[in-house]
């Protein structure tokens, strides 16, 4: 009798809400009526709707989103992996378009266009030096069809030159980098959870155990997300069969559990997985199921928070509602996703909030307590963060850990700070220091090369030397940053590093960016101490 009351209850329940949205979508029916009938002037319409789908959305998560149908389409090319154009990534600096990488067996690169060229005409209109032109109509031009051609002219150095591209299906790669660190321990670093992700990580890992990789460090930091799948195909490359990797459920989403199957290629092995405040979403998923089952150590700072899912549900203009439909939770029953209310101001400064309080720097890091707060010692006082109002839950080792504000590392590693000065971010804010290693590519590439004929040997021999950086701070000057001699010694250290890696990304290709740049990142050094010790005192897998 108590199921049947129960029952009808609900039924009575979902009959209201159904009410309710009829009588709120009939009113604005009648609204929209009104404006077609009587309105003073002509009525954009679709601005009108677009605004209304946009300002709905903002009252209800901050992940629901609108995307009219060039970003929706933009979007879908980077998760499904792939897209037709001419296989170059750019920037674009004083009103031209400057090719930064240009894609390995892409049309571009096929032809000759190099890193650095400045693009001055397409299809005989000359773009160069016009401060309206956006990334969308640049893409809009270069993008097409794989078959048809477009014609570009671009100035490299001194010289202009014309080129007819045929355009091609461009792949977008996840894994930028994946390399042997020292004889045992492997590195791979994950950008992004697409289509191509499980093809990419099978891949990488299966060449690193062949090169004699007993270590992983998986390398997640800054990587926002992607396709729930992926992530669950990633986790599957660790986890013994069977396991639970994460579940989902909403109000009107059923439970719904993904599960690992037996097609893994590193159940064995030391695992070290690193992530930062900005790692979200899947880079959650696959932390939080390690971290649950005790079979890695997580090492870094805690993640983002951003444990709601989103289904992209596709309008009668290609444009797109990614709505959330549902949490996800991870295999200890943890739902990650920080505390939001309808400040979203606030909730996107939360980690602008998490610097300031000294959470992402301070070395004196505790973990968090039984009441979901955190504690470090601030000018020499001890001081009491609140994270929110945790949930505790356990692995399957009886260690503690903690939801509701993302994946609370194993290991904190705080951000270095020893070497920022204003002075070098000045440099990184106008986009100085990538153009001057790409401008240095560019004129010095031949002798480079003959120099450098392959990655690990620039690597390990090349440096930034006095004359490289004195040119780098005189087109600081010319940009109006004035030399401060002390914020220079500060960082000059970051400034050899940060050029020399550059140089790396647009002489060779990300994976040689990674490899000089691991020299300055804490985390990094931090998961090359760990792969040398017993992870058993840490209560998790150890072969």
């Amino acid at each position: 009798m108590k199921k049947i009351i129960f029952l009808l209850c609900s039924f009575s329940f979902q009959l209201d809400a159904q009410d309710k949205a009829e009588k709120s979508f009939e009113k604005f029916k009648q609204f929209y009526s009104l404006l077609y009938s009587f309105y003073v002037d002509t009525v954009d319409f679709n601005k009108i709707v677009e605004t209304s789908i946009m300002k709905s959305l903002e009252t209800l998560d901050p992940h629901s989103a609108y995307l009219p149908p060039k970003e929706a389409s933009s979007e879908n090319d980077r998760l499904q992996g792939s897209f037709e154009g001419i296989g170059i990534s750019y920037n674009i600096i004083r009103d031209t378009l400057t090719i930064g990488d240009v894609i390995a067996g892409g049309p571009s690169e096929k032809i000759g266009l190099m890193s650095g060229d400045k693009m001055l005409k397409i299809n005989d209109t000359l773009w160069a030096g016009k401060p309206t032109m956006k990334a969308d109509d640049y893409v809009s031009r270069l993008r097409g069809k794989k078959g048809t051609q477009v014609k570009v002219c671009i100035l490299r150095n001194k010289d202009v030159i014309n080129f007819n591209i045929t355009r091609d299906v461009i792949p977008l790669y996840s894994v930028d980098a994946s390399f042997m660190i020292d004889k045992e321990v492997g590195y791979i670093k994950l950008n992004k959870f697409a289509h191509t992700t499980p093809y990419e990580i099978d891949t990488a890992i299966r060449k690193l155990k062949s090169q004699g990789m007993k270590t992983l460090v998986l390398d997640l930091q800054n990587n926002g997300g992607g396709l729930l799948n992926a992530s669950v195909a990633l986790s599957n490359e660790f986890l013994e069969p069977d396991k639970l990797v994460v579940y989902t459920e909403g109000v009107k989403s059923p439970k719904t559990e993904y599960r690992t199957d037996n097609s893994g290629n590193f159940k064995d092995g030391k695992l070290i997985v690193l992530v930062n405040e900005s790692s979200a979403s899947a880079s959650e998923i696959v932390s939080g199921a390690i971290q649950d089952w005790d079979r890695g150590i997580i090492v870094g700072r805690r993640t983002f928070g951003k444990g709601l899912v989103q289904r992209p549900f596709t309008l009668n203009d290609n444009a797109q509602v990614r709505l959330t439909t549902a949490k996800y939770f991870t295999p200890s029953g943890r739902c990650i996703q920080k505390p939001y209310t309808e400040n979203r101001k606030e909730y996107r400064a939360d980690i602008w909030n998490r610097m300031q309080s000294g959470e992402l720097t301070n070395d004196e890091f505790e973990t968090l307590a039984k009441d979901g707060t955190m504690k470090i010692k601030k000018d020499g006082k001890d001081t009491t963060i609140k994270i929110s109002e945790t949930e505790i839950k356990y692995t399957s080792k009886g260690r503690k850990v903690y939801g509701a504000g993302g994946v609370t590392p194993d290991i904190f590693v705080p951000i270095d700070t020893s070497m920022n000065t204003d002075y070098y971010f000045k440099f990184l804010r106008k986009g100085i220091l990538f153009n001057f290693a790409q401008n240095y590519v560019s004129a010095n590439k031949a002798k480079l090369l003959k120099e450098f004929p392959n990655e690990d040997y620039y690597v390990n021999k090349f440096e930034v030397n006095k004359e490289t950086l004195d040119s780098l701070i005189a087109k600081g000057i010319r940009e109006e940053i004035s030399r401060e001699d002390s914020s220079y010694q500060k960082s000059m250290r970051l400034f050899k590093v940060v050029l020399k890696a550059n140089i790396a990304r647009y002489l060779y290709n990300s994976q040689a960016f990674y490899k000089v740049i691991m020299e300055i990142d804490p985390m990094v050094k931090k998961a090359l101490i760990l792969s040398r010790e017993n992870f058993s005192k840490y209560k998790v897998r150890n072969e």
